[in-house]
């Protein structure tokens, strides 16, 4: 085996791709061939680093040096400094916010050393397009011992007692779904996977899935010998190409190894998985409506029991699992149940991988422990919020979820403690807001959401979250009314308890837990016609307080419609017959000033100047 004496670890996921990874990489191969050392020094092309939001980025091993941000243009220096003269380039280094300092290994970095990986401990670390990166990091061992060594009631017993629960959403005990399937006479039984990611801000199964595609095949002929199915499916959307061609690569791979197909392992246990891409349809993340869309059907969920254990795709016994779980099932099976516990709490085991997204410095892929605070994420794996803004809260379980105050941001996130507040863990996404967003419209965008998401098979769920919905737009519009709020409550309760399936269910939990935490808001807007974060036009007046304006132009020069005017070093005014009330102004303004101010919508054009 040829040896380098460095390995350029070069983010290839979604993300770093559309920054330019790629022409980083065409820099790099010229570079390292005009400089004769194509042959000492490698470039891996990986899945998502979980950096995102400081792509492109490379990682040099074995140094451990971590850059971010390159430009086509970086790499002649970067090649001459550190790969010819081994003198690493500050310049490209990662900074903390309000630090000075840069920081050159990721080992070093708070977003990656206050992580613990496990269902994506290779990411950024092979080639997910190279089964043989993926074997050297003992991968398919896990398949090998439960497939040789393993009977499928010890399969079971080995995911029960880890105690990990389903990571789709709704936490289900894994071990328990497989142990129902296990106990069902069927001459067919199938093991699905779920990568249909439509929450707005999740990309957890996403990149999973990009990085590395062998763990979704191992964790699902593991939990296929452990039910006996002999087909498995992976429900892909569309939206979703690279991710869609690696797994494909993936598949195409595996069996030519042996490790997928007609006796795997000579183990006399066969299985075959295809890939199923769906349309994009939100509703298609629930199990059943999922098995109806690869069915052929209009993805649309049926009521339940029979529960798809018993009778799922074609009617015929079946698991689902979502892609972050069948992750976790190989390092389970190769390092017991105890090794997994031994993070977690004693109800939610493990770790749990979000996207952490929104206000803060560091937008990633994040793997934490369950149990962490919520403020240790934000603050320390995420660096704080941007612009130094107030935090204001973090919506976590996207549009099914709900969102969380600062006054809860000690909360652990383990499932019992995250529900207790009103949100849930959900698949993974986490959204922080700043006190520049305005809570009312974010539960009206997540309604909105949900709504033009129902398959609109159940009236609660058809009618009812449009009958908020336009609740909300007439509050955000000014049109609201006194009692509006306790109507939005009791439509909640009626939707949770009658609509079929957990998308209607879940649906009002952001209303509720904005009008349970931020009710000061929603009053603002309905007797004030004030919506204090100026998001709702209707109720929003900007102008500039005088006494506190340096004169500094950033916000003339924002405003694109002229709407400013102001002498350098001088206070400024906004004229309201011209001012379009975008907020760039109020986003120009340096946070230390705060000479942008939000009146109400019905204030008199002058009456800022009292």
């Amino acid at each position: 085996m040829q040896k380098y004496r460095a390995n350029l670890m070069m983010c290839a996921g979604t993300g770093c791709v559309a920054c330019g990874a790629l022409k980083i990489k065409d820099a790099l191969k010229a570079e390292l061939k005009a400089r004769h050392l194509e042959d000492e020094i490698q470039i891996v092309l990986t899945g998502c680093n979980g950096f995102c939001s400081n792509g492109p980025i490379m990682a040099v091993f074995p140094d451990g040096i971590f850059y971010q941000k390159l430009k086509p243009e970086d790499i002649p220096l970067l090649v001459e400094e550190h790969l010819l003269k081994g003198r690493p380039v500050e310049k490209f280094m990662y900074q903390e916010p309000d630090k000075k300092t840069k920081v050159p290994a990721m080992k070093d970095i708070p977003f990656f050393n206050l992580q613990v990986l496990r269902a994506l401990r290779n990411k950024g670390m092979i080639d997910p397009e190279k089964i043989e990166d993926y074997i050297a990091r003992d991968g398919y061992q896990a398949a090998a011992k439960a497939l040789l060594h393993m009977t499928s009631e010890e399969i079971v017993k080995e995911i029960k007692d880890s105690g990990i629960r389903g990571r789709g959403g709704a936490g289900f005990p894994t071990g328990l779904k497989w142990e129902f399937c296990s106990k069902v006479k069927s001459d067919i039984k199938y093991i699905l996977c779920n990568g249909d990611e439509g929450d707005p801000g999740a990309f957890m199964d996403r990149s999973v899935m990009e990085a590395d595609p062998h763990v979704v095949l191992e964790g699902m002929i593991i939990g296929a010998k452990a039910i006996g199915a002999k087909m498995g499916y992976i429900y892909v959307r569309a939206e979703y190409p690279l991710a869609v061609k690696r797994l494909q690569i993936a598949i195409d791979q595996a069996k030519e190894a042996g490790l997928l197909g007609e006796n795997i392992l000579d183990s006399g246990f066969s299985l075959n998985i295809e890939i199923y891409e769906g349309a994009g349809a939100f509703v298609c993340g629930e199990e059943t409506a999922l098995m109806r869309s690869i069915e052929g059907k209009r993805g649309m969920p049926r009521p339940r029991p029979p529960f798809p254990a018993v009778k799922g795709l074609w009617d015929k016994p079946t698991v689902l699992n979502n892609v972050e779980t069948f992750a976790n099932i190989p390092p389970i099976i190769l390092n017991g149940a105890d090794w997994f516990r031994s993070l977690g709490t004693e109800k939610s085991t493990g770790t749990k991988v979000f996207a952490l997204t929104g206000a803060v410095n560091n937008i990633g892929l994040i793997e934490v422990p369950m149990g962490i605070p919520l403020r240790t994420i934000i603050y320390d794996i995420g660096g704080g919020i941007k612009n130094n803004r107030k935090f204001k809260a973090v919506q976590l379980g996207g549009p099914s979820g709900g969102c969380i105050p600062e006054s809860l941001l000690d909360t652990p996130v383990d499932y019992e403690s995250i529900n207790a507040t009103g949100a849930i863990v959900g698949s993974g996404g986490m959204v922080v807001m700043d006190d520049s967003n305005c809570m009312v419209g974010m539960a009206k965008f997540f309604l909105e959401f949900t709504a033009e998401e129902s398959c609109g098979k159940c009236p609660p769920c058809r009618v009812g979250t449009k009958v908020m919905l336009d609740m909300l737009t007439d509050i955000s519009e000014g049109r609201g009314k006194e009692g509006d709020m306790e109507v939005l409550k009791d439509l909640s309760a009626d939707i949770i308890n009658t609509s079929l399936c957990g998308l209607g269910q879940t649906a009002p939990n952001p209303v509720l837990t904005t009008i349970k935490y931020f009710r000061d808001e929603y009053e603002s807007h309905i007797k004030d016609k004030w919506c204090k974060a100026g998001v709702c036009k209707t109720l929003t007046t900007f102008y500039i307080d005088e006494t506190l304006c340096k004169g500094c132009g950033l916000c003339l020069r924002a405003c694109p419609k002229g709407a400013i005017t102001g002498e350098k070093k001088q206070p400024h005014k906004i004229d309201n017959e011209l001012c379009v009330k975008c907020r760039s102004c109020y986003v120009a303004c340096p946070v230390k000033f705060g000479a942008v101010k939000i009146g109400p919508g019905n204030m008199a054009v002058g009456a800022e100047s009292k």
